[in-house]
């Protein structure tokens, strides 16, 4: 359940303060706990004990009901993969703007990541590393999807507020860390090729391509870290060949095929889904994951009978899965399913309450 409050509202990011209403009222994003671990083909997102613990929620974004969000599970304890406990920040405390002279939080960064491998910066006061905040740094996009944050002692400053903890802790950058999730749909359709409405609203059924993780279980959508000098739409197009059509194993006429295949769909109309701040116990003050969301809808479903799924990389199983408020899949990825059925004007819950539009 995560709670908006005025606090948070006076430490948005610049150039969030649009003119848009913020409703000041209770937002319940997910029941589900926070299990599943995150690996992402990054070595700095998996979790060596087998706990899984990342859970992302859209945080300090407006999604379509304008409504806006306040990060819980970056003040979560201990640490993941660690017996390290954040320094406890109250929640009317967790905005910058709001004076706190006794803020002392501890600072932790991961073994993994110190042990300097290509993924992971130097540290901060490392001789020769020089960033260059809130903007392109060579390959490495140190810009925050949200806009502008703050530099403070030369070390970037979470923009959604405090977290009780300082360094990276898991990740690899200082900053913003990018990732991005390609949701990928078509309509339910039956033997004739007729789409398939709910009995009940009359919506047609949409499905997307889910995969079962390898490491939780958990049902979630195919995504990935963005590489360095690498564009997000080419990391979305990457991580679904690789986690939902296995193409790290194919031969190379197989991949040739394939990659034309990937490129007709990935070029059709879509939309952004979400893109921003994301809720996740690996986030510190000066550490964060950010993501792009993306819809990529089959509309006849052609493209996609000529792209058989078959799990790779980190997935265990993949498979089309009817979208519905019965879903349960780990972390936000439920909440970003549903603003896909708000789009497309499918099927979502029996429950005829109150629908957000854009």
């Amino acid at each position: 359940m995560l709670r908006l409050s005025g606090a948070l509202r006076a430490a948005a990011v610049p150039g969030l303060a649009q003119a848009v209403a913020v409703f000041s009222f209770t937002v319940v994003l997910s029941s589900q706990p926070a299990r599943c671990a995150l690996r992402r083909r990054h070595p700095s997102l998996s979790n060596s004990s087998g706990n899984c613990w990342s859970h992302l929620h859209p945080v300090n974004m407006f999604n379509s009901c304008n409504v806006k969000f306040s990060h819980s599970k970056a003040l979560t304890s201990p640490y993941p993969g660690s017996h390290v406990e954040r320094s406890q920040v109250p929640e009317d405390k967790v905005g910058w703007l709001i004076e706190w002279k006794d803020y002392n939080p501890v600072e932790y960064t991961a073994m993994s990541v110190l042990a300097a491998p290509n993924w992971a910066d130097p540290q901060i006061n490392d001789k020769g590393f020089s960033p260059k905040f809130n903007e392109r740094d060579g390959e490495v996009e140190r810009k925050s999807l949200n806009g502008v944050y703050v530099v403070e002692n030369g070390r970037p400053r979470n923009p959604v507020g405090r977290t009780g903890l300082i360094g990276r802790g898991l990740l690899g950058r200082w900053g913003p860390n990018h990732a991005a999730d390609p949701i990928v749909t078509r309509w339910k359709r039956d033997g004739s090729g007729g789409k398939i409405a709910h009995p009940v609203t009359g919506k047609n059924i949409l499905q997307f391509v889910a995969i079962k993780r390898r490491d939780c279980g958990e049902w979630a959508i195919p995504g990935g870290m963005v590489d360095p000098g690498e564009k997000i739409s080419a990391t979305l197009k990457r991580e679904f060949g690789e986690e939902a059509l296995n193409s790290l194993q194919k031969s190379p006429e197989e991949k040739a095929e394939l990659e034309k295949q990937l490129h007709k769909l990935f070029s059709q109309e879509h939309f952004v889904v979400y893109r921003g701040y994301v809720d996740d116990p690996r986030n510190t003050d000066n550490a964060w994951m950010e993501t792009e969301a993306v819809n990529y809808h089959d509309e006849t479903g052609e493209t996609m009978d000529n792209l058989p799924l078959e799990a790779g990389d980190d997935a265990g199983i993949v498979k089309w899965m009817d979208i519905s408020e019965k879903l349960k899949l780990y972390g936000s990825h439920t909440y970003f399913i549903k603003l896909v059925t708000e789009k497309r004007g499918a099927h979502w819950s029996e429950d005829p309450g109150p629908e957000c539009h854009e």
